[in-house]
């Protein structure tokens, strides 16, 4: 079972191996990585775990991407030397330990087995150099290796490349950086335990892959020290601090381990031999010689297996989750990016044009999928236009603002011609009321050009959604062509609605129900320039029922009343020479008491009719707005689309997908494929 659990995650590692080790891999599964600096012999211990030789060696950086070592645990069989081809012989002419129970393959390299563990070296410096060249360049895409052997406990170990500070021949000036970003990207995850190599015969504070360590894993939590080259240590001094946790502590503690020298390597030393020799020397050292069970690559090697054992068992629930969330999110966007285009050009525009002319009018109606609860959007957005601009606006304007008393003077004189008239003329009122009506036009012109600007945020909004973005050329048209139907469909409902504020203007009704009559302007004023006392009886308190009669109007001030305020001039000698009027003649001076009157009650009139045309074209113009641009536009804008680009002679570009679209459904196919594969993997726990 146990077994079966790191088979699982083996698995897992393959299946999501397409998918590279960085960002793109939606899963942090459980994994050892090893760290270290380039001479803290990271190889060896790994060569140690697994029995045999077949890291590449050399000077600089040998290992140049991570390795993913995948060992798994297989009995011996009784396959005969004859079923295999196994060379006994190295190119020496020396013995091989080469036999028909230990082989390696690569997942870049399916079915192949390598039983010469020379030939395992040779593909990975091969395939390293297929990713990085020969430049001494590194690469985070990782090489899946995989050795059963008999003589290996299951595990899963990456091997990364070392750390390095001062870039040597052809090394990138970088190189540093470059190593230590790729080392960060494995380690920082959650789900990574840490194996730190670390040279025992040096100071453990200045030991590089510890402090890497130390910054993604303050705690020390999932981090296991591994101390080599101990036999290497001056005589008299040992590692019983560290591995006691006295230096720098670790919750799973150091293992010591000896690993071959320089010269072993040069006289074939095998890797077998070496561990009889490091349990040799651990059980007679008098330091290590009480704990020598917990000493050695055997031992670390257990360690290694129970502790990934562990992790395992407690990441696998929410490695599920995890997978199965991953495959929902990318098996619903590849449903959104919609299939390859197998239908024709002419389906997919029709497709398309639907889709579009459906959405248009849903928002317009608020039939919307995902009503948005943070602003208002489409027909709520167009209402407001009418309803709070456009209203406040129109009833924001003041018919007095732009006409003084002078003017109103002037105009009711201009009115009456050359007899003045004994009554508030109806002509003087009707020029009035015209001249106010005809500014309701640039404001309702304005509204149209608002609903227009909210159109097209809506074309906006539709084509933003990514089922549109497939197809650039096809978006790019509708909406010029949508906009350029607009802007036709404006000209027609400005002239709708102009018409609607020249019919005002042009027929004053005074016989309008809510208008105010005359008679009752004439007592408003005559109650607010002549105010009538009211007398009180004074024993009740209360008022007398009959009020005294007014004071008529003598003839002296009758005499005043016409043209009175023209001339202001008391120079009798001017008076009589009769003097020619002036180029300009302007109404002025002092109002008499009737010019008062007359110009409060036509104010009063102008004041009444103004309320009625705002109420008038605060309630047409939206209706013309509605029926000229916006129901229109529902109504004809499918067959418009249709004829400009059903029959197009371009149409195969037109529909021709986006670049991004193509490469992202790709990607997307790649991972469901993968997440799929993992889903039935995990299946099997």
């Amino acid at each position: 079972m146990d077994e079966q659990l790191i088979q699982t995650i083996n698995k897992l590692q393959d299946a999501l191996a397409p998918l590279g080790a960085g960002s793109a891999s939606p899963v942090d599964l459980p994994q050892i990585t090893v760290v270290g600096s380039q001479s803290s012999g990271k190889s060896s211990v790994l060569e140690n775990i697994v029995g045999r030789e077949f890291l590449p060696r050399g000077s600089g950086i040998v290992t140049r991407r991570p390795l993913i070592l995948q060992l798994i645990n297989k009995r011996s069989s009784k396959a005969t030397k004859d079923l295999v081809q196994i060379k006994e012989t190295d190119a020496n002419g020396d013995k091989t330990e080469n036999n028909a129970d230990e082989w390696g393959e690569f997942l870049h390299l399916p079915g192949k087995k390598f039983y010469d563990f020379d030939e395992i070296r040779k593909e990975i410096v091969r395939e390293t150099e297929a990713k990085t060249g020969k430049n001494a360049g590194i690469s985070p895409v990782p090489i899946n290796l995989r050795i059963y052997s008999p003589h290996v406990l299951t595990l899963t170990l990456v091997d990364l490349p070392g750390l390095t500070k001062v870039p040597v021949g052809d090394q990138p000036r970088d190189i540093e950086k470059q190593i230590r970003d790729m080392l960060l990207k494995f380690i920082s995850k959650p789900n990574a335990i840490i194996l730190a190599v670390n040279a025992a015969n040096q100071d453990l504070a200045n030991s590089d892959g510890l402090k890497l360590a130390r910054e993604v894993d303050p705690e020390g939590v999932r981090t296991i020290g591994v101390l080599t080259k101990v036999d290497l240590m001056d005589e008299g001094t040992d590692v019983i601090d560290i591995l006691a946790g006295r230096v720098i502590p670790l919750r799973a503690g150091y293992v010591p381990v000896i690993n071959r020298g320089q010269k072993d390597i040069e006289n074939h030393k095998t890797i077998r031999a070496a561990l009889l020799d490091e349990k040799k020397f651990f059980e007679g050292h008098p330091s290590y010689s009480s704990k020598a069970t917990y000493c050695g690559t055997p031992y670390l090697a257990k360690k290694l297996n129970a502790i990934l054992l562990n992790h395992i068992r407690a990441t696998l629930p929410d490695i599920k989750m995890r997978i199965e969330m991953a495959l929902k999110k990318y098996q619903q966007e590849l449903a959104a990016l919609g299939p390859e285009m197998i239908e024709s050009p002419s389906s997919v525009v029709l497709s398309v044009i639907t889709d579009f002319c459906n959405d248009y009018t849903g928002i317009l109606d608020g039939q919307v999928k995902d009503v948005a609860a943070n602003e208002l959007s489409g027909g709520a957005r167009i209402s407001f236009v009418f309803h709070e601009i456009f209203k406040n606006g129109i009833y924001a304007l003041d018919p007095f603002d732009q006409i003084k008393d002078s003017d109103i003077r002037t105009i009711m004189y201009n009115a009456s011609g050359s007899a003045p008239s004994l009554f508030v003329g109806t002509q003087a009122f009707e020029v009035l009321v015209k001249q106010q009506i005809h500014r309701f036009e640039e404001p309702s012109l304005r509204c149209i050009t608002l609903v227009f600007d909210e159109l097209v945020r809506i074309l906006s909004q539709i084509l933003s959604q990514s089922s549109f973005a497939r197809y650039p050329g096809l978006k790019e048209q509708i909406s010029t062509i949508f906009i350029q139907y607009l802007r036709e469909a404006v000209i027609p409902t400005n002239t709708f609605a102009l018409d609607i504020i020249k019919s005002e203007e042009t027929y004053i009704n005074t016989a309008h129900p809510d208008l105010l009559k005359g008679p009752q302007a004439m007592a408003m004023v005559e109650e607010k320039l002549h105010p009538k006392p009211v007398q009180v009886d004074p024993k009740t308190g209360k008022p007398l029922a009959h009020q005294p009669v007014q004071k008529p109007v003598t003839a002296d001030e009758e005499k005043s009343s016409f043209f009175g305020g023209f001339f202001s001039s008391k120079n009798k000698k001017k008076l009589a020479a009769m003097e020619a009027p002036p180029n300009v003649l302007k109404a002025s001076g002092q109002m008499s008491d009737r010019e008062t009157q007359e110009t409060e009650v036509i104010k009063l009139l102008i004041q009444s009719y103004f309320s009625i045309v705002k109420k008038t074209v605060a309630d047409m113009i939206p209706k013309a707005v509605m029926l000229k641009l916006i129901i229109q536009s529902k109504n004809e804008i499918q067959k418009v689309l249709l004829e400009k680009l059903y029959n197009n002679k371009d149409l195969e570009n037109l529909v021709k997908e986006n670049e991004m679209t193509t490469v992202r459904r790709r990607e997307c196919k790649k991972m469901v494929e993968v997440l799929k594969h993992a889903v039935a993997i995990v299946a099997t726990v």
